[in-house]
């Protein structure tokens, strides 16, 4: 067993959108994070959102909540601030929202641009998803802005006054925002409420050998040292560790269980869960990371055949 890191490093090279190479190159390598930075300039408007498919399966060109919350999950998994890039994004944020601070998924203007068939046009309600995320990462980059604390308190409070999502991926927000403000009175009762929803949640995926789409125990819990990691037993964590080795591809990356809106966001996916696949089996000791590919200095160096 094991995954092949040379073949994955690889497919993220031979596929993977400029931001998603520079991010390899911070959490893979250590590189320096403000490539991420510059990266995320060419998806910001001059309304201060995010846009142009930040979030490969729509690409509509107008801000949208949802690609915020990928800027800022970027930014956050890089360790960079970028306060010219979060202070205008939390601003346009700040203008669309509800009173309570809560913001939708997505707005109508992705309407006429290519998406994939989840995000066909609906009425788009201020909810949980992606606003708990959303203000989850804004509280790890420490933004400080009016519309971040309104929003914080909404989603907590939509928590514990019972309103507990009923979707497996609006619970991966919640436990977003638990992780990121653990310190807090209202976190661990949201986490309680949280974890006893997901048996019963809508697109949970426990069983490791299930083929539909679903959210996993390794999405809420993507190192031991989440706090969802507690969430699920040793031999559930396992089992899917298990499944996420098995699933590469012989291109070297992973498959997608979905169908995104072109090939280009399909390559562009691929590189994405690649790369998560890679940080979550060495967060979990399952694999290393040591430079497997040549360097450019040295272009007929061979890499290293005991690094799998």
């Amino acid at each position: 067993m094991g995954c092949d890191v040379r073949a994955a490093r690889h497919f993220i090279q031979a596929n993977a959108r400029l931001l998603d190479q520079r991010l390899a190159s911070v959490v893979l390598d250590g590189g320096e994070p403000e490539g991420i930075v510059s990266a995320l300039k060419a998806y910001q408007n001059a309304d201060g959102g995010f846009g142009h498919g930040l979030e490969p399966d729509k690409r509509a060109p107008a801000s949208q909540p949802l690609d915020v919350e990928i800027a800022f999950e970027y930014l956050a998994t890089a360790g960079v601030q970028a306060t010219a890039l979060t202070t205008p994004a939390c601003d346009w944020l700040d203008s669309i929202a509800a009173a309570s601070g809560a913001v939708p998924v997505l707005l109508p203007s992705v309407a006429g641009f290519p998406r994939a068939a989840h995000w066909e046009p609906t009425r788009y309600e201020p909810s949980l998803n992606p606003t708990a995320a959303i203000v989850a990462h804004a509280h790890a980059l420490g933004v400080n802005h009016p519309w971040v604390g309104r929003a914080t308190a909404w989603c907590f409070g939509q928590i514990t006054q019972g309103r507990v999502p009923s979707s497996a991926v609006t619970l991966l927000t919640v436990a977003k925002l638990v992780s990121a403000q653990r310190e807090q009175p209202e976190a661990a009762a949201a986490a309680r409420l949280a974890a006893a929803a997901i048996p019963t949640a809508e697109w949970m995926m426990l069983d490791a050998e299930a083929t539909d789409y679903g959210v996993t125990p390794l999405d809420f819990a993507p190192t031991p040292s989440s706090v969802a990691r507690d969430w699920f037993s040793d031999d559930v964590m396992a089992a899917h560790l298990d499944r996420l080795e098995r699933d590469q591809q012989p291109d070297g990356g992973w498959p997608l269980l979905w169908t995104p809106p072109s090939q280009a966001a399909t390559c562009e996916w691929r590189a994405i869960r690649t790369l998560a696949a890679l940080r979550t089996l060495v967060a979990y000791g399952r694999t290393s990371v040591r430079s497997t590919l040549p360097s450019p200095g040295n272009p007929d160096a061979k890499p290293d055949p005991a690094v799998r």
